[in-house]
């Protein structure tokens, strides 16, 4: 252990590494991903894995876990992929060791996020399973529902999938459709997607119907993508004239998950 160690240093050690032993080539194949300009070193996410579970392991030891969350917090600025990427790897196996000030450390990093890549690893990895450890956090997504940045608005869907995917808190996932159906852009409308999609294929009894109540006014992008693990018979009983086409894309093509991890 140094004991001039400091948080700032040890991001900019980690950024040293990521620039050094990133693929020029395979970042080529990142940006593919996006219709904007993405900024990354090109690491696959078996790798970047790795590397920041052996740092998360000897910065805890070493320092603590206050020390590691600093790290992570310098880590989660700018616009490079993989050190956002890489800031959540750090934190994501503990979320059950931190309290309400992490919890909004992390709503404030969904200012910093750039792509629909960082936001999904920032929600899906550490503010979903931290409400759905205390599900009154949940009152938060409709704070964002209405704001006027788009990853505000697409991390209320994201953030109620682990709860959604435990058959919690249907009553505010309706509640949150209702507030982001209209949503003209793509990204928030994929993200109340992928929600639907999970509480569908978790509670297709309740959902099933509330898909078919608002199949007229859905848009066609929100309904196909919440239908995708209905039986098939279901799924032409929902999309049957329904869905109108309204989002704003041109934005990229994502996984059916939305993350660049595994989960």
């Amino acid at each position: 252990m140094n004991a001039n160690t400091t948080p700032a240093r040890k991001a900019a050690e980690i950024r040293r590494i990521l620039k050094r032993d990133g693929s020029s080539r395979h970042a080529q194949g990142v940006q593919s991903f996006f219709k904007h300009e993405i900024q990354s070193h090109g690491w696959y996410t078996g790798d970047l894995r790795r590397l920041a579970r052996s740092y998360r392991r000897s910065i805890a030891k070493d320092f603590g876990i206050d020390f590691l969350i600093e790290v992570a917090n310098q880590l989660f600025v700018g616009r490079m992929l993989e050190e956002k990427i890489f800031a959540v790897l750090l934190l994501e196996k503990w979320t059950d060791r931190f309290d309400h000030s992490q919890f909004a450390l992390f709503e404030s990093w969904i200012e910093r996020i750039c792509s629909w890549a960082d936001h999904d690893a920032l929600t899906h990895y550490l503010i979903a399973p931290m409400i759905a450890s205390r599900p009154e956090r949940a009152s938060r997504v409709f704070r964002w529902a209405k704001s006027s940045d788009r990853w505000h608005r697409r991390a209320a869907c994201v953030a109620l999938v682990h709860c959604t995917r435990q058959r919690r808190l249907f009553r505010q996932v309706t509640q949150l459709t209702g507030l982001l159906l209209k949503d003209p852009d793509d990204m928030v409308q994929k993200g109340l997607g992928w929600l639907l999609r999970e509480t569908a294929k978790s509670d297709p009894a309740r959902t099933v119907p509330y898909l078919l109540r608002i199949r007229e006014r859905a848009p066609r992008l929100v309904l196909r993508t919440a239908c995708e693990t209905l039986n098939p018979a279901l799924r032409r009983r929902v999309l049957a004239s329904g869905g109108k086409t309204t989002s704003r894309t041109g934005l990229g093509r994502t996984s059916k998950s939305g993350v660049p991890l595994r989960h």
